[in-house]
């Protein structure tokens, strides 16, 4: 008997990684990356960003790395991971149609907080839309929230 697709699976198209393999993008071009451990897993979701989106996740990724020299990285449910080894995860980000949502995993402990809430009462959010990267910001709460427990959900 066949599985039936799920629907947040459905393809939407495709792009080019680093690799030579076809990256599916689900539903509002998010690439769809296996889960793995390190920095190739990241550079490949990064590289099938699509547009606009793909320059933004190149300016994050760096940002996050200058600011947290020492940042373990991942992919899990198809969304590039950062944190600190025995601290847990505390940045990921994911693609929608009109923004990246960041998230903060501690972001409710973070001096401002980051302006959208989550239902998980530690998460705030942080939505970055075409030509809207606010550096000065985003450091200061990568800065921060690097230095608090993160989330150790994996």
């Amino acid at each position: 008997m066949m599985a039936k697709k799920s629907k947040k699976a459905k393809k939407v198209k495709s792009t080019q990684s680093r690799g030579s393999t076809k990256v599916k993008l689900l539903s509002g071009g998010n690439p769809q990356i296996p889960k793995a451990d390190g920095d190739a897993p990241v550079q490949d979701y990064i590289a099938a960003m699509p547009g606009w989106k793909h320059d933004i996740g190149r300016r994050l990724d760096e940002l996050i790395v200058r600011v947290v020299p020492k940042v373990r990285k991942a992919v899990r449910w198809n969304t590039p991971f950062y944190g600190i080894e025995g601290r847990g995860w505390f940045l990921s980000y994911h693609c929608f149609n009109k923004y990246i949502k960041v998230a903060f995993h501690n972001g409710s402990s973070l001096n401002p907080p980051p302006p959208i809430e989550s239902k998980h009462q530690e998460v705030r959010y942080f939505h970055i839309h075409e030509n809207e990267f606010d550096e000065k910001t985003l450091t200061t709460w990568i800065r921060q929230s690097s230095k608090l427990p993160g989330e150790s959900c994996f």
